[in-house]
């Protein structure tokens, strides 16, 4: 599960506690994950008493984790905005059955239901700063400060609809945060303390290893794989790239070139089934559908998007004539799946689970419950397993659904403002007016606003943000909903990887020592076909297994055609180096093949069949020198 902090500081970046604090810190994580797994066995409680309970154990542990002045640990300051956290989250659960009774914004709140919702609000924006940064609290700071100022909207009004209803920061954000999100982050980390993590990069070597550009091929592979438990895109690179980016220096591909692969690859994870980005949940929520719907829908386009970012290594390390890693680097597919392959077991039970239609967090919790019993099957990989491995996994999970729980709480305040002043339906016809009716306006403008959004943010509140704003608009113009939901957390997501701010790009840059803008523009050149999926899922829904088998064959083959061409034209290269006009073409035939009519995608096969074919004659003709290589090892495999 992917909980994606921003702010440029991974979750559990504190500072070393004093021990007692240490120790209390961890005794509330623990009993936080394990309330959590109980939860989801026994069946939970009410929504309002659920999501109250589950804010309240996160902003206690975010209030000792990032105290006001770090570098002197918690003070006084924090302790009062903790027992203060504490009051207005456990008033609620006291007054359940008066806040049940009543009637929302018809009777009015008392003077202690006003003071005890200014203050949690306040305080959900400070501990959101502290946990995840600036960007989503200024907007939430935003959104009120408009509805106060420019609305008829009255004060005791917005804060009824904020914390004594669950449509504000008890909203479905929060619940998913609470039901699903938790749950997923402690399989993942159940799954990274059993050594899942050295299973993919040993399976990811053993199966692209020793082709042309090995290495590159490698942090795809496990960059892919690992993303099913990292907890972030920036994560992803701080596991696989300080192992994948020097293998792919040594091997030839430029510094910023390895960069851009590993943080293209990292980011990726968010959407590769089966276990994709907290975001996901959040739209399986909004759509009311199962999980396993949507990671459905994500199937055909993660694949294409992970298609695209091997052929642009391939297509690299050919047009540079690098080689794959020697054999003696390599271990053997039959060894590593012999003494790890049971590993996953875990994500077998997860997918058996969701097959048989069992709700995903009792898949999830199953999953967990199988790691560790997993891992002492074999002497290779029950090494240090024991109590003490149990209590640092339930800590890590609770800690990393932090920044989750506290962007969930933060986005219900704009959720429920929105909700409350009706600016969701000014603003998507406000963008259907100026894109006038154009589907492809309109997309483009939700397309800017994902990639801004999540410049500042996480992908979770920038998924709800658009999602309230944008996305009723393009449903409007057209696209079924599911494509419209897709579209704008492709988007939220895709902003790792977009220059100016673009966090797995920086991260990936400082391992290689390579340029920021140079790394930056590489990862968009080499996920260009990740900006490109969403419009084709937009325009062809076959693309999500939506329709009938015919036509969605039809589409994963021309798609997946279109993806290998635009990676040729923007590479230069598909069986040789190409000239401009070849590129050109390729370019063409790209456009063509992605097209929805099906003229237009058979002269696009037509196009890119016949540029191969000229290619290969040529090719064959007069074989083309090696290219030098810059440290490769000899000629491409």
């Amino acid at each position: 599960m992917r909980s994606e902090p921003a702010g440029g500081e991974a979750v559990g970046s504190v500072p070393r506690l004093a021990r007692p604090l240490a120790a209390a810190v961890s005794t509330i994580a623990v009993v936080m994950a394990l309330w959590h797994l109980w939860v989801v066995a026994a069946g939970p409680p009410e929504a309002l008493i659920f999501r109250a309970v589950h804010l309240l154990f996160a902003m206690v542990l975010v209030f000792l984790l990032y105290p006001a002045r770090s570098e002197r640990g918690v003070g006084p300051v924090d302790l009062v905005l903790l027992l203060a956290a504490a009051a207005t989250l456990l008033y609620p659960l006291a007054n359940y059955g008066y806040l049940v009774n009543r009637i929302p914004y018809i009777d009015d709140p008392t003077t202690a239901d006003l003071v005890a919702g200014t203050v949690l609000v306040l305080l959900v924006l400070e501990a959101t700063r502290r946990c995840i940064g600036w960007a989503l609290p200024l907007t939430a700071a935003g959104f009120l400060v408009w509805a106060l100022l420019f609305t008829t909207v009255q004060p005791a009004t917005l804060l009824d609809q904020l914390y004594l209803t669950t449509e504000g920061i008890f909203g479905s954000t929060l619940g998913v945060s609470a039901a699903y999100v938790i749950v997923f982050v402690l399989l993942g980390s159940f799954m990274e303390r059993s050594g899942t993590g050295r299973l993919f990069m040993d399976l990811a070597l053993a199966v692209a290893g020793r082709s042309a550009g090995g290495p590159g091929k490698v942090s795809v592979v496990s960059s892919s794989l690992f993303g099913t438990i990292s907890g972030s895109a920036v994560a992803n690179v701080m596991v696989d790239g300080p192992i994948t980016i020097p293998l792919m220096k040594r091997s030839g591909f430029r510094p910023a070139f390895a960069a851009a692969v590993e943080a293209v690859a990292s980011t990726g994870g968010q959407i590769m089934p089966p276990v994709m980005g907290a975001a996901a949940f959040v739209m399986a929520e909004f759509l009311a559908v199962p999980y396993a719907r949507v990671a459905l829908w994500a199937l055909v386009p993660a694949i294409l998007y992970y298609l695209a970012v091997f052929l642009a290594v391939h297509l690299e390390a050919r047009a540079r004539g690098l080689a794959g890693l020697e054999a003696s680097e390599i271990p053997r597919l039959g060894r590593v799946l012999a003494e790890r392959g049971h590993l996953f077991l875990p994500i077998l039970v997860l997918l058996a689970g969701m097959g048989l239609g069992y709700s995903a967090p009792l898949c999830a919790l199953a999953g967990t419950l199988v790691c560790l019993p997993a891992a002492l099957l074999r002497r290779s990989t029950r090494v240090d397993i024991g109590l003490r491995t149990v209590l640092e996994a339930l800590e890590e999970g609770a800690r990393n659904t932090l920044p989750v729980a506290l962007a969930c709480a933060c986005a219900g305040i704009v959720i429920g403002t929105i909700a409350l002043t009706g600016l969701g339906v000014s603003f998507t016809a406000l963008l259907v007016t100026l894109a006038q009716n154009s589907l492809l306006l309109a997309l483009l403008v939700t397309m800017a606003a994902g990639v801004v959004l999540g410049m500042g943010m996480p992908t979770t509140p920038a998924y709800i943000v658009m999602v309230a704003l944008l996305v009723p608009a393009i449903v409007k113009l057209g696209v079924i909903e599911p494509a419209a939901h897709m579209f704008a957390f492709y988007f939220a997501i895709l902003s790792a990887i977009t220059p100016p701010v673009a966090l797995a790009v920086y991260a990936a840059a400082g391992l290689a020592r390579a340029g920021l803008w140079e790394t930056g523009l590489e990862a968009v050149r080499i996920g260009a076909a990740g900006f490109l999926v969403p419009f084709l899922f937009v325009y062809r829904p076959e693309l999500m297994l939506i329709g009938e088998p015919a036509p969605i064959l039809l589409a994963v083959g021309t798609a997946g055609m279109g993806v290998l061409a635009l990676a040729a034209a923007l590479a230069g290269r598909l069986l040789r180096t190409c000239t401009p006009l070849e590129r050109l073409a390729l370019g063409l035939a790209a456009a063509l093949l992605v097209s929805p009519a099906p003229i237009a995608a058979a002269a696009g096969l037509a196009l890119l069949g016949g540029l191969s074919f000229l290619q290969w004659r040529a090719r064959r003709a007069r074989p083309p020198l090696p290219a030098a290589s810059a440290g490769g090892r000899g000629s491409a495999r």
